[in-house]
């Protein structure tokens, strides 16, 4: 016969009543537990693409329910949803640049589908969306390298204005390099530029602003970007085009007189 411990009741009935009080106090903190994974798998996640309008990540984080109704209706079905013990919150809706990057349909189905505003209803243009920004790994750069490439121009949506090419000297032959530089003002991180980089892992990559991008700060005034009375101080007068009409005295206008005689 089993000995009886304190309060009259053997070790195993013992155990297994502190183990069902304790089933009991998870299941009625449930809710609390499953919230507080949420918030910790948000914290712990390195970064996500998400799909064009989405909101910053805490506040999409907030407004996302999860459905999934982007991804039903992306016309690629490039958007992914995030499973269980993935990197970013479970459910999200993401994008991978490498294999399938957003090819920025002009209509922005996957905005119009979200019923809570997660991806922002304000974005009018796809141009204007802003997932990520592309930087360039120079080390790697088959163009910094000084080989023919530029396939991220090239296939850039926006050629000429999110990535442009930059003629550069070389030591060792008389060909120029042409050097792919990425202009934030115009990126809209769709990551084609990443999907169609030839090398084994991509040598230009998309990422969040706030990984990459630094802020200058309020206080500095850069007074040559806007006008004012100082600027206005230093600008040089508008000067009068040379004229060719003789002055009085049987000079040419302009600065021809200074041929004259032969000099």
């Amino acid at each position: 016969m089993a000995e009886k411990g304190p309060g009259g009741l053997n070790p195993s009935r013992r155990d297994f009543l502190v183990k069902m009080a304790q089933g009991a106090a998870l299941a009625g903190t449930g809710g609390l537990l499953w919230d507080y994974i949420l918030r910790s798998e948000a914290r712990a996640a390195p970064y996500a693409l998400r799909p064009p309008g989405a909101l910053a990540e805490d506040d999409f984080n907030a407004a996302c329910i999860k459905c999934g109704q982007c991804v039903v209706d992306c016309p690629p079905q490039i958007l992914k949803l995030e499973p269980a013990g993935g990197a970013l919150p479970i459910g999200t809706p993401f994008y991978d640049a490498r294999t399938g990057p957003c090819i920025m349909c002009p209509d922005i189905p996957c905005m119009k589908a979200c019923p809570t505003g997660a991806l922002s209803p304000e974005l009018k243009k796809i141009e204007d969306a802003r997932m990520g920004l592309a930087v360039i790994d120079i080390e790697n750069c088959l163009s910094y390298k000084g080989l023919r490439c530029e396939i991220c121009h090239r296939e850039c949506p926006l050629k000429g204005k999110a990535i442009t090419l930059e003629t550069h000297p070389r030591q060792t032959s008389k060909h120029a390099m042409f050097i792919p530089l990425v202009h934030s003002d115009a990126c809209t991180g769709c990551g084609i530029c990443e999907k169609a980089c030839p090398t084994e892992i991509a040598a230009i990559r998309i990422l969040p602003h706030k990984l990459v991008q630094g802020k200058i700060g309020e206080h500095y005034r850069l007074g040559w970007t806007f006008d004012t009375q100082i600027t206005e101080d230093f600008k040089q007068a508008p000067q009068a085009a040379p004229s060719s009409t003789p002055e009085p005295g049987g000079k040419p206008g302009g600065m021809d007189y200074l041929n004259e005689g032969g000099l």
